[in-house]
């Protein structure tokens, strides 16, 4: 891939890398029949995913007990409703969620032509690192910056001043990969390019609405439908 535009890619997670959203659903629905609620759908929970696991718990909660977002977090019960859902997703992470087309080998095939690969979610890490493990995409990623990894989340930009000032790259040659509007912001924030995927979890709302600077159809687009650089002309 000579002349490759970018020398750092940064990735969501889910719903851009791996389809996880039936198994947090299990996870929901498995505490909230802990709890003797009744469960929430899957759509909903696809449209909750974004701003990490921790928000999606509470508004499932809020959703069943008919209490606001803050009442929940504010609730004495809610650490310990909290640590029974990490009981529950650790245990689900990997049995429901799968990789989505060419995303091995697209990050294979970039991380051999030498271009910097960094994930930036807002999971939380014990989470993050689980889901990771399950699919064996670790070793593929040069850094890994979770919901928990800095005092910031996503649309926050410090992950991606941090992955900019980590390998040495400028704005310029730098690229965030996601699904979400909320991954859009954060490119922007950033001041690097953003490119989006149709397939993943955006709230319920089309992806084109957020306005990447593109739509591709799968993870392959990153090595099959990117511009090159033209190199100077001879003197």
């Amino acid at each position: 891939m000579s002349g490759y535009p970018y020398d750092l890619i940064l990735f969501d997670l889910d719903g851009t890398l791996i389809e996880t959203a039936p198994e947090i659903a299990d996870a929901v629905n498995d505490t909230l029949s802990a709890l003797g609620h009744p469960s929430v759908s899957q759509q909903a929970v696809n449209d909750w995913i974004g701003h990490g696991t921790r928000e999606l718990l509470i508004q499932a909660l809020a959703q069943v007990l008919g209490s606001t977002k803050q009442q929940v977090r504010e609730a004495e019960a809610f650490p310990a409703i909290e640590a029974e859902f990490g009981r529950h997703y650790q245990r689900r992470c990997g049995t429901r969620s799968h990789l989505y087309p060419q995303v091995r080998e697209t990050l294979m095939a970039l991380r051999a032509a030498g271009v910097k690969l960094a994930l930036m979610t807002n999971k939380e890490d014990r989470y993050t690192q689980t889901v990771l493990d399950a699919h064996q995409l670790a070793p593929l990623l040069d850094h890994v910056i979770s919901g928990d990894t800095l005092p910031v989340k996503k649309p926050n930009p410090a992950g991606i001043h941090d992955c900019l000032q980590r390998f040495g790259v400028t704005p310029d040659r730098a690229l965030f990969v996601g699904d979400s509007s909320i991954d859009v912001a954060t490119a922007r924030n950033g001041g690097i390019a953003v490119w989006a995927l149709p397939y993943g979890y955006n709230m319920g709302k089309p992806i084109e609405s957020s306005h990447p600077d593109r739509v591709i159809p799968d993870l392959s687009a990153l090595t099959t439908q990117l511009p090159v650089r033209p190199t100077a002309a001879p003197v």
